[in-house]
């Protein structure tokens, strides 16, 4: 340690006396420190380092000179446990877990180059783009012995594999790949431990960087990968365990887009930790120390909840560890002095931008390796304020995984023919309640999980698409349009969406040129017939329209039918009613399902077919217009044209003529729509009218009647015929097929057999666990008994109460490992006595000494603080006398 100072002075750099713990050794360092200012002989203006540099690069000679340091050996044991809690919810997939830091931002946010710094190496495990492709979870942990890092890949089995660093990066990478085949992302997290003597005690959980896909369906694939790592990021920022560290990477607050996502689940920032990063490129672009001031502390993040009271700001040098020619660095040493250079040299240009020094709090906040020490401590504290609730939550969970223990052995006994039959029987019975139950309608599924809607329903099951590929527009009055629904309400909007929107389609415009056409010749004369060119306008146009919607109608209704399989498993799932294991079982009834389904659907898309063709086969004017009224309704429409005005000859225009006037009219009329083929206004308006009388006519036979068809033929065959069909189909297969051939009897037993080893590992995990667990909060409520003494002035004897405390956090496990009887013999169980609740676990009788009964007696009714409190206490008073664990301040 005097060597390094002895360099920093040389160097003409005034080294600061770190504002260490009131001991001998914070007067020792002073001392060093100063004669190493004055060997420095400073010839210019000095480079100031402050304490947070010093304490970073002396941890470990501090660490050495006092290698029994009780604390960080009762540390140990408490970041142990809480590894091994980490590695159990992760692996078991537990709705709990413990405290650890989420790294949060976007792909150029330096998030991998800070984790790295954070470890005191380069991981070098980054591979940019979208290539990586599941979470990494860091469990760092100091070990002065560890000279290079050693690591340690966690196993499903929670065994630790050691690993050499680049075979760990070819086993990330290999698992990156296979999943980018998949074009997939996964949530669970790679678990890593790694000890190394430059490392912090810390569990950081490294997330795949946020995507930011530009617009445009060009980007569409980039678009999904985008939508798949936000929502994994999502999930685990709900973890209500987890800090959240929000990078950013930006000169303006009021840009910050991970800081917008990070506030979607945690919206006054109560756990999260704002840090922006790259900050060695932001103070270049300040003009005055009024920009540093602003940036330093923004006014409208509302710091006063945040974490920390306010962002950190990292600077993290660019290059890499490496012998070749493109490496930066030699060695990862190489790497961590350049990563305090850029801190000094960050503090020395921002105190030059602001023309002072910087406080206390704001010298906090700048620099790695403030953030490092911040960071572990905060850790270390949620550490000590869970362990009273762990301890029933695994209490809990032992129970859960012993009795679905006892429920899988109970399984492996029913794998005989009589009782697979009839728990197959069994099944079907319940399977077909549960389908009843959601089309009659339940809350009992949740619908953000299993409905969907009109949109969701449009892009999953198709929409309505009329004549040249435009979809049919939702009519406005549609009910239930934005809920998400399932089963028969599901079922009942998409056929009200059929009526309301093919039942006001209006019959789509004629041109004169298919009048032309539909006229033809007929077989006995020459003349134009324009009722029978409207029908066949009319009858094709029909036709055309109408037909594609029945075909629609039916792969609409059926996506809504076969939707109720998955929503009735997991009714069954959840009432414990699902034979699990029985594969080959499951996939008979689901294939039972869908080809009823299957079938249903064509043959009542066959009948509506049937009756369009029908429709439109022969037109009947009594059903298309109804009565003469609606007729002469629909050609008063008509303009009819001024005969008198232009047919008649400029010599017949007298007033004796009316009477002739009135033949030639009719004469007129009949010329120019019966056998003249130059079409006119009228006889074009003539043939529109009958056309959209018969489209229309057509249009709402044809809605009535797909409306009626579907639900009698297509939804009530699902209520009424498909429960008897499943059943005959099932003792078909019985007596027909071996028994095997139906349950897959060899694959199930596999099956329960490897879930009782799963099961009866995670038994033994969580036993390990809470063993664990319990002799520390044992420990700290044996603590919690000595605040009293602790607390009461000019008592000596205190302070041996709290050391001898904490130190017995190293031994408590150990010997509660050892009084604990050994896990039974598989497959079977042994059924361990859970751990008492906090409320019962008291603290053994300790002698006191004659202050302290002195003191109890005295004040009989005087309450013992809560434990988070009082463990708070305790660290406060053990810190004033122990150095805390990699050169860090006292928690406060």
């Amino acid at each position: 340690m005097a060597s390094w100072l002895q360099q920093q002075a040389q160097k003409g750099r005034y080294v600061e006396a770190p504002q260490l713990s009131n001991d001998s050794n914070a007067g020792e360092i002073e001392d060093k420190i100063s004669s190493a200012n004055r060997r420095g002989n400073r010839r210019t203006t000095p480079t100031p380092l402050s304490a947070a540099d010093i304490a970073a690069d002396t941890a470990d000679d501090v660490r050495a000179e006092r290698p029994n340091q009780p604390r960080q050996a009762g540390n140990e044991k408490l970041y142990e446990a809480y590894n091994e809690l980490h590695a159990l919810a992760q692996v078991f997939e537990k709705p709990f877990d413990a405290p650890a830091i989420l790294v949060v931002g976007h792909q150029t946010d330096g998030k991998s180059a800070l984790v790295e710094a954070l470890m005191g190496f380069q991981f070098n495990s980054v591979g940019g783009g979208t290539k990586t492709r599941r979470p990494i979870t860091l469990h760092m942990k100091y070990n002065p012995s560890c000279v290079q890092p050693a690591c340690y890949l966690v196993t499903e089995e929670l065994q630790e594999r050691e690993m050499g660093l680049e075979e760990l990066q070819d086993y990330i990478e290999a698992e990156n790949s296979r999943l980018e085949v998949e074009e997939k992302f996964l949530s669970k997290e790679i678990v890593v431990k790694i000890e190394y003597k430059y490392s912090p005690n810390l569990t950081i959980i490294d997330t795949p960087g946020l995507i930011s896909a530009a617009p445009g369906k060009k980007n569409g694939t980039l678009q999904g990968y985008s939508r798949q790592v936000e929502s994994m990021v999502r999930g685990k920022m709900e973890q209500q365990e987890y800090i959240i560290l929000c990078l950013e990477d930006t000169n303006d607050w009021s840009n910050a887009t991970t800081r917008q996502l990070v506030m979607q689940v945690d919206p006054n920032l109560t756990r999260t930790v704002l840090v922006s990063t790259k900050f060695d490129t932001r103070i270049p672009q300040f003009a005055r120390g009024s920009d540093v001031e602003m940036f330093l502390k923004p006014a409208n993040l509302g710091c006063d909840s945040m974490l920390g009271g306010g962002p950190f700001f990292t600077s993290v040098p660019s290059g890499r560890v490496g012998t070749g020619k493109d490496a930066v660095f030699k060695t990862n040493e190489f790497f961590r002095d350049a990563v305090i250079e850029r801190e000094t040299q960050d503090v020395t240009e921002i105190e030059g931008k602001m023309g002072r020094r910087l406080d206390k709090t704001e010298r906090s906040h700048i620099g790695v390796s403030q953030l490092r020490r911040f960071l572990e401590q905060l850790l270390q504290r949620r550490y000590l304020e869970n362990v009273p609730t762990i301890v029933p939550v695994l209490d809990k969970e032992y129970r859960n995984a012993q009795a679905r223990y006892e429920s899988t052995r109970e399984e492996m006994t029913g794998l005989a023919p009589d009782r697979l039959k009839e728990k197959g029987r069994s099944f079907v019975e319940a399977f077909l309640s549960k389908l009843q139950l959601i089309l009659r309608g339940t809350v009992t599924a949740p619908p953000e999980k299993f409905g969907e809607t009109l949109v969701d329903e449009h892009m999953r099951g198709g929409s309505f698409v009329g004549p040249a590929e435009k979809a049919v527009t939702v009519p406005e009055n549609l009910p239930n349009a934005h809920m998400r629904l399932f089963g028969g309400a599901q079922f009942h909007r998409a056929m009200a969406e059929f009526r309301l929107a093919i039942g006001q389609m209006q019959c789509p415009d004629i041109t004169r040129e298919e009048i032309a056409n539909a006229c033809g010749v007929d077989d006995f004369h020459d003349g134009v017939n324009y009722m029978r060119t409207a029908c066949v306008i009319a009858v094709t146009k029909s036709r055309e329209i109408f037909e594609p919607f029945i075909h629609q109608l039916g792969a609409r209704l059926s996506h809504v039918l076969r939707r109720l399989l998955p929503i009735a498993i997991y009714l069954l799932q959840r009432d414990g009613q699902f034979p699990s294991g029985h594969e080959v079982f499951l996939k008979r009834i689901s294939t039972a399902f869908h080809s009823f389904i299957e079938e249903v659907e064509k043959s009542c898309k066959s009948r509506c077919l049937e009756d369009l063709h029908s429709t439109t086969r022969y037109v009947t004017w009594s059903l298309h217009t109804k009565n003469q009224k609606s007729l002469k309704a629909m050609l008063t429409k008509v303009r009819m044209p001024d005969v008198r005005s232009h047919a008649l000859p400029e010599d017949r225009k007298d007033v004796n003529a009316s009477a002739d006037a009135g033949s030639n009219t009719i004469v007129d009329l009949l010329e120019t729509t019966l056998w003249n083929r130059s079409l006119s206004v009228t006889s074009e308006e003539i043939v529109g009218a009958l056309v959209c009388q018969i489209f229309e006519s057509i249009r709402d036979h044809v809605v009535q009647a797909a409306e009626l068809k579907f639900n009698c033929f297509f939804l009530m065959p699902v209520v009424d015929s498909f429960p008897s069909k499943l059943r005959e189909d099932l003792e078909v297969a019985y007596d027909e097929n071996d028994l095997d051939e139906v349950f897959d009897v060899a694959a199930v037993r596999a099956t329960l057999e490897g879930r009782m080893r799963s099961l009866q590992s995670e038994v033994k995990q969580v036993e390990k666990i809470q063993r664990k667990f319990a002799s520390i909060h044992t420990t700290l409520a044996q603590q919690q008994a000595f605040l009293a003494a602790a607390s009461i002035p000019g008592d000596v004897s205190s302070k041996a109460h709290v050391d001898s405390t904490m130190m017995s956090l190293t031994d408590s496990a150990a010997v509660a490992s050892a009084a604990a009887p050994a896990p039974a013999p598989a497959p079977v169980v042994k059924t361990v006595p859970a751990a008492p609740p906090a409320k019962a676990l008291q603290a053994p009788p300790v002698p006191r000494t004659t202050t302290e009964d002195t003191a109890l007696k005295a004040a009989p009714t005087s309450k013992v603080p809560p434990l988070g409190l009082g463990v708070m206490n305790a660290l406060s008073k053990f810190n004033q006398v122990n150095q805390p664990v990699g050169g860090a301040e006292p928690v406060k």
